[in-house]
């Protein structure tokens, strides 16, 4: 569907950002949508739906497998569980080798149970749970049963670890990165995130920014 696509989200705005910089020039009486929210910090594949019919189907993106190319990194842990957040120094022993961290991987893999991070917007009572922690008010967040499809190795030089993570619906990648951090015993933050494909909405066909307002004029609604 041509109402439906790609689009390359860079990093430092909001996933709302980007529908508010679609809306502005398809105008403001158009319905837009996105799926699968990435977070500020975060670039890469997210996708869009103009109009109202496309906006009602484009859900069934989200259920879709996601990829995405991660770097984490080691010996510290981090508040918010990405770059963003207060850091605090993990003592240990020894830094892993390569052999440990890719011993970790199968633990990850597969229908798992994932606690997602504070600062995320998933809602306790109504509220989205970062609206509490930006309070300073002690919240639990539930373990969810989430599906990783595989992990894959890309590189590794510590304290950086990059990985290749194909997920299903409703994985946090910054948790992924704490609990590979916890189970090394080193502690770890996310500390760059690009999602290369939602579905079959890659990388390299997404729209950038500077090209958007010239792909929009091909859209009707």
């Amino acid at each position: 569907m041509d109402n439906i696509f790609a689009f390359y989200k860079p990093k430092g705005i909001t996933s709302n950002d980007a529908v508010q910089k679609v809306r502005s020039i398809v105008g403001r009486d158009v319905k837009v949508g996105h799926a699968g929210t990435l977070d500020p910090l975060a670039q890469g594949v997210l996708v869009i739906a103009v109009g109202r019919e496309a906006t009602k189907t484009i859900s069934e993106v989200v259920k879709k497998e996601k990829e995405y190319v991660a770097e984490i990194t080691l010996g510290f842990e981090s508040s918010t569980d990405d770059a963003e957040g207060e850091k605090t120094a993990i003592n240990f022993s020894k830094q892993p080798i390569q052999e440990e961290i890719t011993k970790t991987f199968p633990e990850f893999i597969g229908n798992i149970k994932q606690t997602p991070p504070i600062y995320s917007a998933i809602k306790i009572s109504g509220k989205e749970a970062y609206k509490y922690a930006r309070q300073g008010q002690e919240i639990k967040m539930e373990p969810r049963e989430v599906e990783i499809k595989n992990i894959e190795l890309l590189e590794y030089a510590w304290p950086k670890l990059k990985i290749k993570v194909l997920t299903g619906p409703g994985v946090y990648i910054r948790s992924l990165a704490r609990d590979i951090g916890k189970k090394l015993g080193v502690g770890g933050y996310l500390s760059f995130l690009e999602r290369t494909r939602v579905g079959d909405f890659k990388k390299e066909d997404a729209v950038l920014a500077e090209n958007l307002p010239e792909f929009l004029k091909g859209i009707k609604v």
